[in-house]
């Protein structure tokens, strides 16, 4: 399996913005289905933002939508996650993933089971 690893997270106040990297080890540009999942103490790991890299399609969860975004740079295989209008409830541990085998159709609400390849992880803190 492809290997992930995080850089960029930290803290930032309500409002700020951060970008976090996930660079892959292997070409990551062709039928891979990638993710952003979030993960807050006492609670499980949740999908953030996803993208199917063949087509480029993206799809987020409600309480990200407009605020992050997700995109690759194909030429790197790094994969990024843009948060703007940060909020405290966005603080947590922050995961890349990345699949072979999770088809576009399904990308979309792919779980974290789905995925074999994981980063290893970054924290988030945004204070009010």
């Amino acid at each position: 399996q492809v290997q992930l690893v995080q850089s960029g997270g930290g803290s930032v106040q309500t409002g700020g913005s951060l970008r976090l990297s996930c660079t892959a080890s292997a070409y990551t540009a062709s039928n891979y289905c990638m993710g952003w999942f979030r993960q807050a103490p006492g609670k499980e790991r949740e999908g953030v933002a996803r993208i199917y890299t063949s087509s480029g399609s993206t799809y987020y969860s409600d309480s990200v939508k407009g605020r992050f975004t997700i995109s690759q740079d194909s030429a790197k295989n790094t994969l990024y996650l843009q948060i703007n209008s940060a909020k405290p409830e966005d603080t947590g541990t922050y995961y890349c993933a990345a699949d072979y085998g999770i088809e576009g159709t399904y990308c979309s609400r792919a779980y974290p089971v789905d995925f074999r390849s994981w980063g290893q992880g970054t924290q988030v803190t945004v204070s009010s």
